[in-house]
C-alpha cells in the first residue's frame, strides 16, 4: 500500500475542521495541519487526532501551501482546506489508488453547500480540482487568493469519482466578508502582477460574469440560493476591479 500524506492549512476553523479530519483519517499516512495562530477552538480540537500540528503566521494562499508542502514526509499529497472533506465514495477511490499510484496527479470534483443547499450549477459544479499529487513533480503557483498545483512538465492525471465536499458559507453574511477579504487580496495580487483595470472592464466584466454564470451555466436551476451566488459573484468582479483602479490611482500619487 503506498503512502499518503494529508496537508491541511487552517485559520479559525472549529467549525469544519473535525469534519475534514474525521473525513482523511482513513486515508491517511500522516496528516499535517499548518495553522496561522487561530484564536479559536481550531488547535484544541486538532490535538484530539493525530496530526503534527505547527504554527505559522499566514503567508499568502500560494506561500502558505508552499510552506506545509515542505513538512509532508511522503511523495504523495492531498491537499485540502479545513472547510473541505471528503465523500464516502471519493475515500473509496483514494483507497484504491493508494494501492499502486499509477498518474503524477488526481483530480476531483468539488461540490459546495451554500447556506445549506448543494450547488449543481453556477458554475461552482463540478469544479474539478487536482488535490493529489507526487509534490516532487511541481509546486504551487496562481494568483492569491486562487492557488493551484502545477507540474513541472505535462504528467499523467487521472480522475477521481465522489465528490470533495466544500462547506462554504453557513450565511450570506459570511459570503460578503469572504467577497471583502478576496477581493482585496485579488487586488493586490493583479496590482503587484502589473494588471490594469479599465472603465470597459470594471463595468461591462460583472454583467458578462452574471449572464454567463445565471444563464449560460444554469444558476437559475440553483433557485434563490443560484441567484445569490451569481449576483454576488458578478459584484465581486466588481469589486476587485474597483480597488484595483484605486490601487493604481493611489501608486500615480
Amino acid at each position: 500500500m503506498e503512502k499518503l500524506s494529508v496537508v491541511i492549512i487552517t485559520f479559525n476553523e472549529e467549525l469544519n475542521i473535525a469534519r475534514c479530519l474525521d473525513s482523511v483519517t482513513g486515508v491517511a499516512d500522516e496528516i499535517i495541519v499548518v495553522d496561522s495562530y487561530s484564536t479559536d477552538m481550531t488547535e484544541e480540537i486538532c490535538k484530539k487526532y493525530d496530526v503534527t500540528f505547527i504554527k505559522q503566521e499566514f503567508l499568502g494562499y500560494i506561500e502558505q501551501k508552499t510552506f506545509a508542502l515542505q513538512f509532508a514526509n511522503n511523495d504523495y499529497v492531498l491537499s485540502l482546506d479545513a472547510d473541505e472533506a471528503l465523500s464516502s465514495e471519493l475515500q473509496d477511490s483514494i483507497l484504491n489508488i493508494k494501492s499502486g499510484f499509477e498518474a503524477s496527479g488526481y483530480k476531483m470534483n468539488r461540490l459546495t453547500n451554500y447556506c445549506g443547499t448543494w450547488i449543481k450549477h453556477c458554475g461552482w459544479y463540478p469544479d474539478t480540482k487536482l488535490r493529489i499529487f507526487n509534490k516532487n513533480l511541481g509546486s504551487w503557483g496562481g494568483i492569491n487568493p486562487h492557488d493551484e498545483f502545477f507540474f513541472k512538465k505535462k504528467e499523467p492525471v487521472t480522475h477521481l469519482s465522489g465528490d470533495l465536499l466544500h462547506y462554504s458559507y453557513y450565511t450570506i453574511n459570511d459570503h460578503h466578508k469572504q467577497v471583502e477579504r478576496f477581493t482585496d487580496i485579488a487586488a493586490q495580487a493583479y496590482f503587484d502582477n502589473g494588471k490594469r483595470s479599465s472603465l470597459v472592464k470594471l463595468w461591462l466584466s460583472p454583467v458578462v460574469k452574471f449572464i454567463r454564470d445565471y444563464l449560460f451555466l444554469l444558476g437559475f436551476m440553483d433557485g434563490r440560493a443560484g441567484f445569490r451566488i451569481c449576483y454576488i459573484s458578478a459584484g465581486a468582479t466588481y469589486l476587485k476591479y474597483r480597488k484595483l483602479r484605486n490601487k493604481i490611482k493611489e501608486s500615480k500619487r
